[in-house]
């Protein structure tokens, strides 16, 4: 670097050039109520602390690139996680949606569809509150009635009206073939 030419003035620790003078100073702040100080400096006294301040920046600038690419990783490992993510999320959507039992629009509802009984289709086709009906038939080992369903599903049996949109569901079993509907109005698994 070539030694500075002209009279340059040190101010606060900040470099200034000046168009008169002969000689390079630094203001020295001075106590309160006092004024500030003039201390000259030499060319290499200047020169050294451009260096120094050089030397600080260009530290400054290396650390600074070692985290922008730390930074630009950790974007690149995020992306990358994002499209996995998104694709397992598709993935996974699709699969609950292979796994949800159809549904048909009846009056602007969405109403699931409860699958006749026949070769090949398993209780998994059906959808989760018939499969736990099913099951609670199955389980009893004979005839039950709906009320003795709806103990065991958790109802409150004393109130007729929490049994009413129960009643229909074992009556679509029997309809579709799952259940066997007896005379008496009692639904039992054995066909």
């Amino acid at each position: 670097m070539a030694p500075l030419r002209g009279p340059v003035l040190v101010a606060g620790g900040s470099l200034l050039r000046r168009s008169s003078g002969a000689a390079v100073c630094r203001f020295l702040s001075g106590a309160a109520g006092k004024r500030p100080t003039i201390r000259f400096m030499s060319d290499s006294e200047v020169l050294g602390r451009i260096a120094a301040r050089r030397a600080e920046l260009d530290a400054l600038e290396e650390q600074l690139a070692k985290q922008l690419a730390e930074v630009r990783t950790e974007r690149e490992e995020l992306s990358a996680a994002e499209r996995v993510f998104t694709r397992l999320s598709a993935q996974i959507a699709d699969e609950r949606a292979a796994a949800m039992p159809p549904t048909a629009q009846v009056g602007g509802q969405a109403v699931l569809l409860v699958p006749h009984r026949g070769p090949g289709v398993e209780d998994s086709a059906l959808p989760p509150e018939y499969r736990r009906i099913l099951a609670i038939v199955r389980r009893a080992g004979g005839p039950v009635m709906v009320r003795e369903v709806g103990e065991v599903i958790g109802l409150d049996t004393g109130v007729r009206g929490k049994l009413e949109p129960l009643r229909g569901k074992p009556a679509k079993l029997a309809g579709r073939g799952w259940l066997r509907k007896l005379p008496d109005g009692k639904f039992t698994a054995g066909l």
